[in-house]
């Protein structure tokens, strides 16, 4: 069943939103006398709840454990039988597309939903929780500000944002009834998901399939890195290897960062079997959507 990530800027009223579907989803479940409906749960995830503080967002090795945390919880939460609300500030698309693969490769649907709240409001809340001394609420200013900085905001064109629901800050509830419908369906028309290379969990037939899947991805980076030292000082460019390109950032990307995608694409994708065609392709892409 589905995944909902709920995204915006820190002191938008995620927590606040997500409280509302909550609610609206145990509502519809507890009314409902269809079987499939009515053995549905809800599972909120939260900084909260996985007792992260305001302060794993300083540090960039604090806050890649605390995305690996959120990651695993969202991870154990969906099933079959499950609604799970990730309610954080999921402003990294990179992250986004991660937890968008993992619901994928489980059969589940998932949306994101936008807390579009304007930076001067939450600036403006963000100052009286601070004030007010709540302690699950308020970021430092310098954090705050830094975390604004940062935000990459979700668009409905890419396919791991899609479907997008944007809630204003006037808006007393969010989109309840079509975000039910899109994820959960009515009159007995299930949602079913359509799966792709990607994320079709397959058994591995061939005994070569991870060395395929390391020597792809390695020749990946030793392009990237060639490159890279050919070009030296050029600030970013559009790399093509076989028929797929890589948009390299401004700044050189270090071979430790490099490696680390890798890792990550490599553990995603062991389970995935992927076609040993699509291998390169695939990691390029990944690249792409972490390296931007």
């Amino acid at each position: 069943m589905p995944l909902i990530l709920i995204s915006g800027y820190p002191s938008s009223g995620k927590t606040y939103r997500s409280t509302q579907l909550i609610d609206y989803f145990r509502s519809k479940i507890e009314s409902s006398s269809e079987p499939r409906i009515c053995r549905l749960t809800t599972h909120h995830i939260n900084d909260q709840s996985l007792g992260l503080s305001r302060e794993v967002y300083r540090e960039a090795k604090t806050e890649k454990d605390a995305r690996a945390t959120e990651y695993s919880a969202v991870k154990r939460a969906l099933g079959r039988d499950s609604i799970v609300v990730a309610d954080g500030l999921n402003y990294i698309k990179g992250f986004r597309y991660q937890l968008y693969c993992e619901a994928k490769a489980v059969k589940s649907l998932s949306c994101v939903v936008h807390v579009g709240t304007p930076a001067e409001k939450c600036r403006e809340i963000n100052a009286q929780q601070l004030e007010n001394g709540s302690p699950n609420g308020g970021y430092a200013q310098d954090l705050f500000e830094n975390l604004v900085f940062r935000y990459e905001e979700p668009n409905g064109m890419n396919r791991w944002d899609s479907p997008l629901f944007t809630v204003l800050f006037d808006d007393d509830m969010p989109p309840l009834d079509a975000i039910w419908e899109t994820l959960i369906g009515s009159d007995r028309k299930v949602k079913v998901v359509k799966p792709n290379l990607a994320t079709v969990t397959a058994p591995v037939t061939e005994s070569d399939y991870l060395y395929e899947l390391d020597r792809a991805t390695q020749e990946v980076l030793e392009v990237i890195l060639s490159w890279q030292k050919d070009h030296f000082g050029e600030g970013g460019g559009e790399l093509t290897f076989g028929e797929s390109t890589i948009a390299l950032p401004a700044t050189a990307v270090s071979l430790p960062q490099l490696q680390r995608n890798r890792r990550q694409f490599i553990s995603l994708n062991r389970q995935h079997h992927l076609p040993e065609s699509r291998i390169r392709s695939s990691f390029m892409e990944y690249l792409n959507h972490n390296l931007a």
